[in-house]
Order: structure tokens, then sequence, then C-alpha cells
């Protein structure tokens, strides 16, 4: 698969430990160095603003998409390589998923986890067929996979929905999985009801 582009989702906390900022900013260079564009939120903060500052480093392209309202708050990074402004978070989200080939989730708060979930919802009913991986820096999601785990076992989901998403440790290895990891067939649609 032809992978040109890749949608980041990650905090904007600008208050947590020094080693996901280090992640985050190797995680854009690396994207900048395979010649990937990098796709995000825009935010000018925390793991968002280091992942877009290692791409645009790097020589890197960085597409933003960001609502009206928080570029009114002045939330948005002001060295993306291209801005797209949209009316609401809604469309912000279907955007970036729309925009891009495939999904890295770093660690992040209730807007990572709202976004994380609304994709493991569009791919398990077929609406979103593209790789999606979480990086799991200092087991950081592990709480969140035992959820997930436990709502396969308990039959909440299917089984085959637990090849939704993907885990790496790393920055290098997210990016392989997506690379690796081949689109889902629209027929999955079918195991979507359990």
């Amino acid at each position: 698969m032809d992978i040109k582009s890749i949608c980041v989702y990650c905090a904007s906390s600008t208050q947590i430990d020094e080693l996901y900022f280090q992640e985050a900013r190797k995680l854009g260079r690396l994207l900048a160095q395979q010649g990937i564009t990098l796709i995000n939120g825009a935010g000018s903060m925390g793991l968002m603003a280091a992942c877009t500052d290692g791409c645009l480093e790097a020589g890197g392209k960085a597409v933003g998409i960001i609502p009206t309202f928080m570029i009114e708050a002045d939330w948005c990074h002001k060295g993306m390589t291209e801005i797209i402004e949209t009316d609401s978070i809604h469309v912000r989200q279907e955007k970036m998923a729309e925009m891009s080939d495939g999904a890295i989730v770093l660690p992040g708060g209730c807007g990572t986890f709202a976004e994380l979930m609304e994709l493991i919802t569009w791919k398990q009913l077929g609406l979103y067929l593209k790789p999606i991986v979480l990086v799991n820096t200092k087991g950081y999601y592990n709480p969140m996979l035992e959820v997930l785990n436990q709502a396969t076992e308990q039959h909440f989901m299917s089984q085959r929905h637990a090849t939704i998403w993907q885990v790496a440790d790393t920055a290098e290895e997210a990016i392989r999985l997506v690379l690796q990891t081949p689109n889902w067939d629209v027929s999955i649609r079918r195991f979507a009801k359990i």
C-alpha cells in the first residue's frame, strides 16, 4: 500500500513527561525522512506541536486541520505547511481521517481518546479501512488495551475486532506497522453485528 500521509493524534498538554515529547518529535522527524506528510490537528502546544516541529525541522510537510474557534483562541501552530480551517470539531475529525492513509495515536487525554474510539468504531463499521497504530510509550495505553481486550473477551465486540488496532512501543515501529498493514476490505461490515 502506498502511504503518502499519516494522521497523528496526540496530547496538547504541556505538563507531561519529557520522554513523550521526545517520541513525538522523533515521529515527526521520521515521517519527514520517509517523505510522508504529517496530518494533525494543528495545535501549537504539547505533543502535537512537538511532532509538527520534528517534521518541519527535518524538511517535511505538515498539514493541520483545525476548527475556527481554535484559531480564534490562538491555539494554531504558526509553522504548519498548510492549514485547513473547519466549522467544527466533528468536521475536523472527518477531514483528518479522510486526508490520511493511516493513523498513529501517541499518548493523549480525552480528546485523543475520543478520536481513537471514533476511528475504532468507524473501522468496526467498515467506514474507515486504514491502519490504526497506538504508540504505547511507557505502557501509557495498557489500561485502555485491557478494557478493549475485555470488550472482545466478553463479546461486546467480535474477536475479529481485536485486530482493528495495533500496538507499537516506538515511533519507528509505529511507522513500520502502518506501512506494512493492508487496508481492510469494506466486507468487514458483515462482522459489525455480533
